[in-house]
């Protein structure tokens, strides 16, 4: 049976091998930016074309010189990408025509003995695309011309190599529903240098992300896929955050949107918290992202092993007194580098997909608010009765509570908390938000036929 090749694209530094990558997939995920050296790791993206899937990896620029002395580890990932592909995309830059880093790439793939398509890019007019012919000798065949900018010619590189690589083709009569059987995406956030690319080489028993002292080496978010404890995750390593007077540049600026944007389509959170470091600002800044997105969040403590005798009750005061109104969220101590308690942390994880998952009944629901009401009732405002008619779960992650009433600004923050909490206590969403929404009569039909006030 066919399996998912891989392809990867090569080059040296900012010949646009990343809007190359990002014109194919369709998507922003690489950042693309004039900088040399901005992509560190390797960016991989499942991609489908005209019926075939194949797996694409995005790298760093080979030859960089970087400033902060991670040419050697940028050209290993390189070397990775290679040794794992079936074929490569080697891309030149038309405008400035051949150099001797060109040359230099040219001599290492023509040692790995693998298909290799030539890409002249930048070639954005006639003139330009006609200054491909002076990469012939690099001895890779007819350079194609191409724009990835404008996304012009970027998928035929493969389609010389389909005759070249074992496509699998996608079947059109495919019976998996949306979100049946997918696996849990997990963002691994947290500040800078708190071990998140640790963390994520020890999941794939690999170095697939960069690990450095450097502060900020990862600059991309990160997708890569495993397995443990039976469940299929793909796990999300993000950009350090960083206080946002401290961005200091370009880069910077799009690796911090990028890592928000990811926790935006995770399903679960890591949130790393250094232990060697107190809780600071940008931690803080960190969890209320998680929060006002809604996203059920394990606190993950890391480097536990250089806590120093401290005990994990002690830190859990801790973390309850620096990051208030997140008492609710599970906390795990982790040592990345002696696989501590790692696992165990997943099997949370599943618990928070699974509990945001959940769907409830509606007399579940009224249940509890008829309970809470009878505990604590809403005070009256102006002196009018705030009434609560009844209440349902219209959605799962995050799961979502609409609240109908007779006038939504009878209710103040306060009040919507204490349900929130009688929420969580009474129903299988402990540790994860709820979204609750209220609603006043006008959006139940009048008078709300066929209820009367709880």
């Amino acid at each position: 049976m066919p399996v998912t090749p891989v392809i990867a694209i090569v080059g040296r530094p900012n010949v646009g091998k990343s809007s190359l990558f990002n014109a194919m997939i369709g998507k922003r995920i690489s950042i693309v930016d004039p900088t040399a050296g901005v992509t560190r790791d390797r960016i991989s993206a499942e991609v489908t074309y005209s019926a075939r899937t194949f797996e694409l990896i995005d790298t760093g620029g080979i030859g960089l010189f970087d400033q902060t002395l991670l040419k050697g580890e940028i050209e290993e990932q390189i070397s990775l990408a290679i040794d794992l592909a079936d074929a490569l995309i080697f891309v030149v830059d038309v405008r400035e025509g051949r150099t001797l880093l060109d040359e230099n790439v040219a001599v290492l793939l023509r040692k790995c003995r693998k298909p290799v398509v030539l890409v002249a890019n930048k070639a954005d007019t006639p003139h330009l695309e006609d200054l491909r012919h002076g990469f012939h000798s690099l001895g890779f065949g007819d350079p194609l011309p191409v724009s990835a900018a404008e996304r012009r010619g970027v998928f035929s590189a493969i389609d010389r190599l389909y005759d070249l690589l074992p496509f699998a083709e996608v079947e059109d009569d495919d019976p998996t529903t949306e979100g049946e059987d997918q696996p849990i995406q997990v963002a691994v956030v947290g500040r800078m240098n708190a071990g998140k690319s640790t963390l994520v080489n020890v999941l794939v028993g690999e170095e697939r992300v960069i690990v450095s002292d450097v502060p900020g080496t990862t600059r991309d978010s990160v997708d890569v896929p495993f397995k443990i404890g039976g469940r299929d995750y793909v796990v999300i390593d993000t950009a350090g955050l960083r206080r946002k007077r401290s961005v200091q540049d370009s880069v910077d600026f799009y690796g911090q949107a990028r890592a928000e944007r990811s926790i935006r389509r995770a399903d679960v959170v890591l949130l790393m918290l250094d232990v060697t470091r107190d809780i600071a600002t940008v931690d803080k800044k960190i969890a209320d992202l998680v929060i006002t997105s809604y996203k059920p969040c394990v606190l993950t403590v890391s480097k536990w092993d250089l806590s120093e005798g401290h005990t994990t009750s002690e830190y859990e005061t801790y973390v309850n007194d620096r990051l208030r109104g997140f008492h609710y969220m599970p906390l795990s101590f982790i040592s990345s580098k002696d696989s501590f308690n790692i696992e165990s942390t997943f099997e949370l994880v599943a618990e928070m997909y699974d509990q945001t998952s959940t769907r409830v009944n509606t007399a579940q629901i009224n249940k509890v608010l008829e309970q809470a009401i009878a505990k604590r009732a809403p005070q009256l405002r102006k002196s009018r009765l705030a009434k609560i008619y009844f209440g349902m779960q219209v959605e799962v992650r995050p799961p979502t509570i609409i609240v109908f009433v007779n006038d939504i600004k009878l209710f103040n923050r306060e009040y919507r908390r204490y349900l929130g909490n009688r929420f969580r206590e009474a129903l299988p969403f402990g540790e994860v938000p709820i979204k609750i929404a209220f609603r006043g009569k006008d959006r139940v039909g009048g008078a709300a036929p066929g209820h009367r006030p709880l």
